[in-house]
Parts: structure tokens; C-alpha cells; sequence
């Protein structure tokens, strides 16, 4: 059964993990994600542990760096060519530098106190899954919680969903069923694969890094630490701002507790 539950909100790609995210009209998303998203990110070097990304949880003031791509130019590094990736990275401070570039490398290596180095991977350098989508409704719950704004940005969604029912953690409802943008038989979709449990980077507000503890104690407090979901991609094809989500698969509501 197809059931309608709303519409995509707002979509996001992430070009540098746990730097600064883009705000698209519209997307294409293939087999790994969106087309782009997390395709890079810094290794710390001196990590060798299953996961040696540095992400925001360790380096807060990464979500301050805004990946920009200056059309014509060409990669200096000789990594493979991607329409999608940044070439250059906006500092904090205004400064503009190579995405590969040794200043850039070392300026991220002397806040975290330790060498990193970027490096890129072809099918992206995720968590948990390749999408992850929210509800408006959810965001704006937990700010409410938490007194602070409703900036959908600390959760760091692929999809953001406005939901035709006006409740929050609605995606838990979602689990095991299939998430269609369309509801044509070829219309891209995503498989919603688990709850997407959070970390300490919703803390931070995306603009300054400020920490609020109060968002993931509230996460905590009323949903066991979890808000939005995770997908794998069934379909690939475009999604756009706008477009109208419909749930199949799912023949009762979950339960939460």
C-alpha cells in the first residue's frame, strides 16, 4: 500500500564530511547518496582504529569550514575529476585554500592538535547509511525542548521531510518500509534501514559552534537518542524540493518507548 505523508522540505549535501553543508533545489541520488555527499574527508593520521575520520564530535569548529568549488579550475592533485566536489575551502577566518593543499591540512591539523590529511573516497565516507532523512516536525520538537532555534542544520539531514501529520519522531513509524519520492513505478527511493541514533553534533550550532548539551539531552530524554532515520538507496533517480513522498511497505505503526 502506497500512503502519501508528505513532501521533501529541504535537501542537503555535504561535501566535506562534518564541514559545511550545501542547500540544493534539487539532486541526483545514485546508489551511494547523493551525488557528492561525503565524498571526503580528513584522516587522522595518527588513528588506527576502524574509523580514524575527523568529524565535529572531536573537532567542532570543522562545521565553520564551508567547501566551495570555483567553476574551470583545475584539480592540482591529480585525484579523479567529480563535478560535484569542492576545489577550494573557506576558513573561519576568510581565508580560501586548496582542497588537497598543505595549508589547508595543516591549519585543520593545528586546531585539532594533531596531523590530519584529506583524503577522498569514491562511494563516500558515511556513519551509518548513504541518506539520512528528518522531519520538520521532529527538529522543531527537540528545539522546543531544548529552548534553543529550530535549525534543521545540527542534525545534518540529506532529506528534510514536512510531514502532512503534525508529529514529532513520526519517522520511527517508517522502519522496514520504503520511502518514495513519487508515485510512479521508477520513482527514486530509499529503503528506511534503522533510527538514526545521534551523537554530540547536534550540539552545535552550525553558525558558531556554540554548544547547547541541552539538544542531545533532550534527544536522549524522549527518544532513546534517536531523531530521523537512515535509508539505502532502492532507486536512484532525482529528488527536488517539493516532491511528494508517499511510505509503502509498513502495515502498522511502531511502537516507541
Amino acid at each position: 500500500m502506497l500512503v502519501e505523508i508528505g513532501h521533501v522540505e529541504a535537501l542537503f549535501r555535504y561535501p566535506v564530511k562534518s564541514m559545511g553543508g550545501e542547500r540544493l533545489e534539487v539532486a541526483n541520488m545514485g546508489w551511494h547518496g547523493l551525488d557528492g555527499d561525503r565524498r571526503l574527508a580528513f584522516r587522522r593520521t595518527d588513528n588506527q582504529s576502524g574509523f580514524p575520520w575527523l568529524t565535529a564530535s572531536k573537532l567542532p569548529d570543522l562545521l565553520l569550514f564551508a567547501p566551495q568549488r570555483r567553476e574551470g579550475d583545475a584539480r592540482e592533485d591529480g585525484a579523479q575529476g567529480d563535478l560535484h566536489l569542492p576545489t577550494h575551502i573557506c576558513t573561519p577566518d576568510g581565508l580560501e585554500m586548496p582542497v588537497f593543499g598543505e595549508d589547508l591540512a595543516a591549519e585543520i591539523g593545528r586546531r585539532y592538535g594533531a596531523p590530519v590529511q584529506m583524503m577522498q573516497l569514491k562511494h563516500g565516507i558515511f556513519d551509518e547509511a548513504s541518506i539520512s532523512v528528518i522531519a520538520l516536525d521532529t527538529v522543531r520538537e527537540i528545539a522546543r525542548l531544548a529552548a534553543v532555534s529550530p535549525d534543521v542544520r545540527r542534525f545534518r539531514p540529506n532529506v528534510v521531510v514536512r510531514s502532512l501529520r503534525s508529529v514529532p519522531f513520526q519517522e520511527d513509524e517508517w522502519l522496514g518500509g520504503m520511502l518514495s519520492f513519487g508515485e510512479e513505478d521508477d520513482a527514486p527511493a530509499i529503503t528506511v534501514t534503522m533510527r538514526d541514533e545521534r551523537c554530540s553534533i547536534v550540539n552545535f550550532d552550525p553558525d558558531s559552534a556554540s554548544p547547547a548539551p541541552e539538544v542531545l539531552k533532550a534527544v536522549v530524554r524522549v527518544n532513546q537518542n534517536n531523531a530521523g532515520i537512515y535509508g539505502a538507496v532502492t532507486r536512484t533517480g532525482r529528488l527536488a524540493v517539493g516532491q511528494t513522498i508517499f511510505l509503502r511497505g509498513v502495515t502498522k505503526k511502531r511502537e516507541r518507548g
